[in-house]
Order: structure tokens, then C-alpha cells, then sequence
């Protein structure tokens, strides 16, 4: 049974929502995929702040116009299914690293904003630090100078005698 214009008219909603507000899209041939899989899928994209969504490729590309992705539309033919993201790089990760795990799930390209891109693209992007792992990394750097006066801080009274005493006589 078909869906109604009511449930055609949703999906189109639905779907212009992610492609306007998430920075990341990858297309993917799903075919042979079990249930199962679908939804281990689906399970590690949530992990990641990510989302799967199986859709009619003539929905699709009615809900992309207008959008900064629209020119992957070409992208929609044959049984896909859209993996996307707020992080720019979460879904291409997740999506990458299934599709390395299972040859079921062909990915096809996708985009970055308004960039298209394709499989290498993808690849790309996959292989690139997330928002949080860059965010952490970064965090790391402010706090090692207040790591490291901190330890200095704590070390025993001699051994901060013996350092100022040592960096004095450096400077005669």
C-alpha cells in the first residue's frame, strides 16, 4: 500500500528539516542489509548524534531543493538510505566504518555543506577528528601550562629551592 498525500507531505517535511539543519549527508545503497543490521546501524550513528533514514528517492529530492544539499541530488536512485549529522564529521565516520565492516552497505557520496562529495570525499571526512575530539585536544593544550605550574607547585620545598637556585646561577 502506497502512502497517502498526508504521509507523502510529512516525509518531505521531515526530510527538508535534516538536510536544512545538519551539516553532514552520505548516501548509501542499503540492498541486502538484514533488519538487524539496519538497526546496528542505526544504533551506532545515534551514538554519535547521528541519524539513518530510508527514503523514497523522488521524496527526497522534492525535499532537497532549496537546500545546501541540493546539488548531491543525482545521488537519490535505486534503494538509498541518508545517513546525517549535525557534527560534520559523525555520519561519514559511523557510515564509513559500517560500510569498511560490511560490503552490504555501498556508500555512493553525499556532502559537506554545500560541497558534494564523493566516496573519496567521504573517506575524507571520515578519517578527520570529530567536533569533540578537536574540542578535546585543544582543552588538552590550554591545561598543560596550568598542569605543569601546578606540579612545580607541589613539589617538595627543596626541590623548588633547587630549581630557583639552579636558574640563578644559569644567569650569572
Amino acid at each position: 500500500m502506497g502512502m497517502s498525500r498526508e504521509q507523502k507531505e510529512v516525509e518531505i517535511k521531515n526530510l527538508n528539516e535534516r538536510f536544512t539543519n545538519d551539516e553532514t549527508m552520505v548516501v548509501t545503497h542499503y540492498s541486502g542489509l538484514t533488519v538487524k543490521e539496519l538497526q546496528d546501524l542505526r544504533g551506532d550513528l545515534r551514538k554519535e548524534g547521528a541519524s539513518f533514514k530510508v527514503a523514497k528517492n523522488s521524496l527526497a529530492k522534492i525535499a532537497i531543493k532549496g537546500t545546501k544539499f541540493e546539488g548531491a541530488a543525482d545521488l537519490f536512485t535505486g534503494p538509498v538510505g541518508i545517513a546525517t549529522s549535525e557534527d560534520p564529521v559523525a555520519a561519514a565516520k559511523v557510515a564509513h566504518k559500517f560500510a569498511k565492516d560490511n560490503n552490504k552497505l555501498v556508500i555512493l557520496g553525499g556532502a559537506f555543506g554545500d560541497k558534494v562529495l564523493d566516496v573519496q570525499g567521504i573517506e575524507a571526512l571520515a578519517k578527520m577528528p570529530s567536533l569533540d575530539e578537536v574540542r578535546a585536544t585543544i582543552a588538552g593544550l590550554i591545561m598543560a601550562p596550568a598542569s605543569k605550574i601546578a606540579s612545580v607547585v607541589a613539589a617538595p620545598g627543596s626541590k623548588v629551592a633547587g630549581a630557583v637556585k639552579a636558574a640563578g646561577e644559569k644567569a650569572q
